[in-house]
């Protein structure tokens, strides 16, 4: 094989440690280092002194990061590179072995880059990425409540559709409070729930211990707290967006994609799409396509492959939102395959195309919210995506 770099290393990073092993030309030169930060900044000097010209690194979890920063801080050529595509020879696993092979792999030009973007874009999907957190943590502990309130007998969630909502929230209120007075709790009701004042009566007819009016207390306080948390997250997310302000109001324009979503699809993916050489790199990439699996002349079932979760769940949901809009491609697409294939492939065929119309009109000169002029270039055809 040609030897592409003759002078690379490649590191085996760990929570405590890295295995780096230098190649020049046949000398290999393997150290140990401390994730520390003083520690990096000699492995940093180490590498210049040896005139390098590449590094690799695995994808390990989150622990590249902290050296991809410097690396990149100090300009130099980095790959990070998916780890299933560079297992070590089977019976030589150690540390050591893997740094060897991985950079004998680098020097021969064998390796291929994950996409990282900027560092501007990845502070803005560390932000959107914690916001989601919370914003499902928020929901966990509201299944929290409801089991607290099934075990004291108290029914609210039968009647109720949003147990977190005002009238909900007055109620719970009281309970914590001691209140027993059924009739005075559903009195709490506001606008179209007082309909069910005999219904929400008999649902809050319970038994609730000391211990379960605490736990309740300390879970709506905690609610409180992930509810401020996320309002400030929006102030920092709106400010970081002000950049890219047009393009996130162009992605939301489309069916089925609100305001959120098209900040996590931006922060997620960017508003460059020249690292992605067509749309269906971008949709392998995101994992909203089928695999492949063929043999013997016959397709099989190929699964999705993996992505990105947090833009591939987005892009489910909207999915979802889109099909079951009325007089629009997506809901007619969906209609279509769910017919034949089911819901689920109906979602990620709608998952697919709202990814493919994304790149699609990012690269038109002059964007407009005008679906009519807005087109969808799927299997080689350009339809409209209204009217269809």
């Amino acid at each position: 094989m040609n030897i592409i770099y003759e002078r690379c290393c490649d590191m085996d990073i760990h929570k405590n440690t890295i295995a780096a092993c230098l190649i020049t030309g046949r000398k290999k030169e393997i150290r140990s280092f401390s994730t520390m930060t003083s520690s990096l900044l000699g492995l940093i000097d180490w590498l210049r002194s040896a005139d390098y010209q590449c590094v690799a690194m695995e994808a390990t979890g989150s622990y590249w990061k902290p050296i991809y920063n410097l690396l990149e801080m100090e300009e130099i050529p980095t790959l990070v590179v998916n780890a299933q595509h560079i297992k070590a020879v089977p019976g030589r696993k150690t540390d050591v072995k893997d740094s060897e092979w991985i950079a004998d792999l680098l020097r021969h030009g064998l390796l291929n880059g994950s996409f990282i973007p900027k560092r501007e874009q990845r502070e803005l999907k560390e932000l959107v990425r914690y916001r989601r957190s919370m914003v499902a943590e928020r929901a966990r502990e509201l299944n929290r409540i409801q089991k607290v309130l099934e075990g004291a007998n108290i029914k609210l969630g039968s009647v109720v559709s949003d147990i977190d909502g005002k009238s909900s929230r007055r109620m719970l209120d009281m309970l914590i409070a001691g209140c027993t007075d059924v009739q005075a709790m559903a009195d709490k009701a506001l606008r179209q729930m007082r309909k069910k004042i005999p219904q929400i009566e008999e649902a809050l007819h319970g038994f609730m211990g000391d211990h379960q009016r605490a736990m309740l207390r300390l879970m709506l306080k905690h609610i409180d707290i992930l509810e401020e948390q996320v309002l400030s997250l929006d102030q920092v997310i709106q400010e970081r967006m002000k950049p890219v302000k047009d393009q996130v109001s162009l992605v939301d324009s489309i069916p089925g994609v609100a305001e959120r979503s098209a900040q996590v699809i931006i922060a997620e993916i960017g508003i460059n799409m020249n690292q992605f050489p067509s749309d269906s790199h971008l949709a392998s990439w995101a994992g909203v396509c089928p695999g492949n699996n063929e043999s013997a002349g016959k397709r099989k079932n190929g699964k999705t492959r993996k992505g990105s979760d947090m833009l591939r769940t987005t892009l489910m949901e909207c999915a979802k939102v889109a099909g079951h809009l009325k007089n629009t491609y997506f809901s007619a697409q969906y209609a279509r395959i769910a017919a034949r294939r089911g819901h689920n492939r109906a979602t990620v065929a709608v998952a697919h195309a709202i990814l493919k119309a994304r790149i699609t009109y990012s690269k038109i000169t002059h964007p407009t919210k005008n679906w009519d002029q807005i087109t969808l270039i799927n299997a080689g055809k350009r339809r409209s995506l209204r009217n269809l």
